[in-house]
């Protein structure tokens, strides 16, 4: 039985189960005594899941039917058989109004990384409150305890995690991955979205990436813990699946290898490309050459095609066809992917087709693993919404910077580029954008950055207060000392303790002490936007005095904390334009 067929009895049209509730302007899922009322899914633990009933069309309840409440308080009145009347237009919800042109949500619609987005996409557009709860059923989730944020946070950037297994679970799969896999983590990439919801980020990390793995603390079914001891230079993927190893300690190991904390993980197998490809109606994709690949079964011809189904995964698994044949390409090839998804996804042709967006939720939520901090309806929504806020034209794709592993003869493992890689981690730990802003938001920094222009006190006329507000221990003293000895900034003093915690230093000024701000800023190395212009303060002994309060990104005495203003040399595309795979 298909999911419309599901939760209702024969010859009754889907429409009719659906009807208004005027006490709260929501659709409500209501059958007649003689049909069973469809169990609300819970927390599920399995794959397994009941399918919802059909959505009721545009603009109209059951006929002949008001909203009676529940089956068990009032039994459904006799409909009397007659020609339908159509009821005075009430309305779906808002986004599915007619008569109502909206600008097309193709501009704004999120990254998609795997399809996890399609869910909460739905939530909010299309389902009712029954449906949205047996999707949530759908989702399965684990608890990565302190590897992650906890709770989702809606005012903040956030770092999610998107992990594609090679596990071998499914029909069809067990030409992919390797005999017996437990599933690794095949396709890694980092999603960094703005504070300012203006741009993201999403970075690959190369399955074959030589990383040390810290020691990780994991749930177990019995509801305790076990630490799986770490490994040190092995590959990204084994943080997944090895020695029982869960999303958390993959998780963990991105934060030890670059030094970004992750938020939250969502996890997609094989499975996802291939029903998420087949509910949208198929993928463009575009080669520059024919492929005929043996080993993964592609075959396509040179220009541009539609995949979907077994063919979209051999498209984004196939390796030995494209650029070098290793895995590098390959992600090239998946990013370009990606991209065409997520127009595919945000186009007019799906987001008007209730049949597409209920079967991309059902497929989204079934192949989907989360976090238990989003592993609620609620939540998945507020992600969504989060997420549509970003243009296409500024979200990046990217890979971390890699170099052959230099400890290896025949190459077959890569590591991070030093020369490159740690000025991409501390662009996206800033929230620093790779892509260009509005252009009010250019004057705005423009206007921010002139504050280091003009005239610099002598450092031996600089007074300021030195406090620690979220630095290491101690640094306050170091600081001073520095300032002292190495920078002749002779009249400044050890504040100790802000009362609030900072995550970035700042350094407060009032305006007739800007060229003694400017003069400490260019020491400290600190940007215009850490220059706070305010009212004036005195020191311990009564005199006026600029106050620098070391936040969480000190760094150390002497070392600069001007955080990057521009992308460095690093190969990337975004999401709004079309790519052919070499």
């Amino acid at each position: 039985m298909d999911a419309q067929g599901r939760g209702r009895a024969d010859n009754i049209d889907p429409a009719d189960q659906w009807v208004l509730n005027p006490n709260t302007g929501d659709y409500e899922l209501r059958l007649g005594p003689s049909t069973a009322q469809p169990s609300v899914p819970g927390p599920r633990s399995s794959r397994t899941a009941t399918a919802g009933a059909a959505a009721p069309p545009r603009g109209r309840t059951a006929p002949g039917r008001e909203y009676r409440g529940s089956p068990e308080v009032a039994p459904a009145p006799e409909v009397v058989p007659g020609p339908r009347r159509r009821r005075p237009p009430q309305g779906p919800p808002p986004s599915r109004r007619k008569g109502r042109p909206q600008k097309p949500k193709g501009k704004k619609i999120a990254l998609w990384t795997g399809g996890t987005m399609a869910f909460a996409l739905v939530a909010v557009s299309t389902a009712g409150y029954v449906y949205v709860k047996h999707l949530e059923g759908n989702v399965s989730t684990t608890d990565v305890g302190s590897a992650g944020a906890g709770n989702f946070s809606k005012d903040e950037a956030f770092n999610i995690l998107i992990i594609g297994t090679d596990k071998r679970t499914g029909k069809g799969n067990q030409g992919y991955g390797d005999t017996g896999n437990i599933g690794h983590a095949d396709t890694n990439i980092l999603l960094h979205v703005s504070k300012d919801r203006t741009n993201a980020t999403a970075m690959s990390i190369p399955r074959d990436l030589i990383v040390d793995i810290p020691d990780c603390a994991t749930k177990q079914e019995d509801g305790g813990s076990k630490v799986i001891a770490g490994s040190q230079d092995v590959r990204f993927n084994t943080s997944l699946g090895q020695s029982g190893r869960d999303p958390g300690c993959t998780m963990r190991t991105v934060k030890e290898a670059t030094g970004i904390s992750v938020d939250h993980f969502m996890m997609a197998d094989f499975n996802a490309v291939k029903t998420l490809t087949s509910a949208v109606g198929g993928v463009e994709v575009c080669l520059t050459k024919p492929v005929d690949d043996p080993e993964s079964k592609l075959k396509l011809p040179a220009g541009t095609s539609t995949v979907e189904g077994e063919q979209a995964l051999a498209f984004v698994r196939t390796r030995k066809s494209f650029g070098n044949s290793g895995d590098l390409d390959r992600i090239k090839v998946q990013q370009q992917f990606l991209g065409s998804l997520m127009r595919k996804m945000s186009s007019s042709d799906t987001l008007t087709s209730p049949t597409k967006l209920l079967n991309l939720a059902e497929a989204a939520t079934k192949a989907l693993t989360v976090d238990t901090g989003i592993g609620k309806v609620s939540t998945l929504k507020d992600v969504a919404l989060e997420l549509k806020k970003v243009p296409p034209k500024n979200v990046s794709f990217m890979t971390v910077p890699v170099i052959d592993n230099p400890t290896e003869q025949v190459k077959a493992t890569v590591v991070i580029d030093e020369t490159r890689g740690p000025e991409i981690f501390s662009m996206i730990k800033d929230d620093v954008s790779f892509t260009e802003v509005k252009k009010k938001q250019q004057k705005e920094k423009a206007a921010v950055a002139a504050r280091l222009k003009g005239t610099k006190a002598d450092p031996a006329d600089v007074r300021v207060r030195i406090l620690n507000g979220g630095a290491a221990p101690g640094s306050a003293q170091e600081t001073l000392t520095y300032l002292q000895n190495d920078e002749g900034v002779l009249k400044s003093e050890n504040a100790g303790n802000a009362e609030t915690s900072l995550k970035k230093t700042t350094l407060e000024y009032a305006p007739d002490q800007a060229d003694q701000a400017r003069r400490l800023a260019d020491i400290m190395g600190l940007s215009g936007s850490a220059m706070k212009p305010g009212e004036s303060v005195t020191n311990s002994q009564g005199l006026p005095a600029i106050t620098l309060t070391l936040g969480e990104d000190f760094k150390g005495a002497g070392e600069s904390l001007t955080a990057p203003s521009t992308a460095p040399d690093v190969e990337k595309s975004t999401a709004d334009k079309v790519e052919c795979a070499k």
